[in-house]
């Protein structure tokens, strides 16, 4: 299927996102407008601890007018590398730094209506070392034990797009470790 933007006009800028208006014109030759939120990109951690915990945080999201179990995630600065942001939000939002971050994947958050590229990383071998968080950030950590997190997600406590998906990709990877640590305190 043949899309193609005619026109992109940027009606808002704000110091995360602009929102555009995108003339496309379809494979059957219409042309249809569309809203688009252009986002700079961003970054989630499922942070697995020694102990078998993953480290979430709770914090009120406007969107949902409620707070939210998530794993930790922040906003690329303008032309950061995803790494180098995981590394930072990781101390910016849990206090532990990564001994090891391993990119597991990438998703689109919502490709309907907005560019928002997310990578997706598993830390371990956590350390404490604490960051500033932001300003306007009132997060709460929680350590959950992995074998917690399954029961979690099928009684609705985890409900989290990004957070869901980030856990679905790294699941693979923490049973992995879950078994090499069997013994050894790992939940």
């Amino acid at each position: 299927m043949n899309h193609s933007i005619l026109k992109r006009t940027r009606f808002f800028h704000s110091k995360v996102f602009a929102l555009e208006e995108v003339q496309l014109k379809m494979p059957d030759g219409r042309v249809a407008g569309y809203d688009l939120l252009v986002h700079p990109g961003s970054v989630i951690i499922v942070p697995l601890d020694d102990e078998g915990n993953i480290h979430f945080v709770r914090q009120y999201r406007v969107g949902s007018e409620t707070e939210l179990l998530e794993l930790p995630a922040g906003t690329l600065e303008h032309k950061e590398d995803p790494r180098e942001c995981a590394l930072r939000e990781i101390r910016e939002e849990t206090g532990m730094a990564a001994g090891e971050m391993v990119e597991l994947g990438d998703i689109y958050l919502c490709p309907g209506y907005s560019t928002e590229h997310m990578h997706i990383y598993l830390a371990t071998r956590l350390q404490p070392s604490p960051l500033a968080g932001d300003a306007d950030e009132f997060l709460q950590r929680e350590l959950i034990p992995v074998s917690q997190v399954e029961p979690m997600i099928a009684s609705n406590q985890i409900n989290d797009g990004k957070t869901l998906a980030a856990l679905m990709l790294a699941w693979k990877s923490i049973q992995k470790i879950r078994e090499e640590k069997s013994g050894k305190y790992f939940r």
